[in-house]
């Protein structure tokens, strides 16, 4: 299946599942205006890649015009795994841009308790950090409803509500 399938899937097979309540999202809430620059962060997973395909969709056939840069952040993984989401990128024509944190090397030299909790707030400082670098005034990321559900218990777990 070559990239014009792959979008041509996204409008039609998964129109009612993914692309129409994105969308829908988009316009409820507001969330893109004119001339909003977007750091769209690529985990490797499934999420976030439907995230960066919906907002291609919307960069090139939006009503507003919007400049979107296309980010994964290296903290450390294996050379193969992030060979795995630099391929993904390609055969899903995402012109993706790495970069590289280290943060798994700070987490662990850190002696922190809970080291996921640290990791997740760094991972998510260099993202902004790296944001205001390419100029971006918003980042997009792509969570199913599982993945807040997590996030927002770790947060109370570490944070207090």
């Amino acid at each position: 299946m070559d990239v014009v399938d792959i979008e041509r899937k996204l409008l039609t097979t998964y129109r009612k599942e993914i692309f129409r309540p994105f969308t829908k999202a988009v316009c409820d809430y507001n969330l893109v205006k004119d001339n909003d620059v977007i750091m769209v962060c690529i985990s490797g997973g499934k999420d976030s890649f439907a995230l960066a395909k919906c907002m291609q969709e919307l960069e090139r056939h939006g009503k507003a015009k919007i400049k979107c840069y296309y980010v994964a952040m290296d903290p450390g993984y294996s050379e193969s795994d992030i060979n795995e989401v630099k391929n993904n990128a390609i055969k899903l024509g995402i012109p993706l841009e790495v970069y590289n944190s280290k943060i798994f090397d700070s987490v662990k030299n850190s002696g922190h308790k809970s080291p996921c909790y640290i990791c997740a707030k760094m991972r998510r400082g260099c993202l902004y950090d790296y944001a205001k670098q390419k100029g971006c005034n918003k980042i997009a990321l792509g969570h199913h409803f599982d993945d807040v559900i997590e996030t927002t218990m770790l947060s109370i777990l570490y944070n207090g509500v």
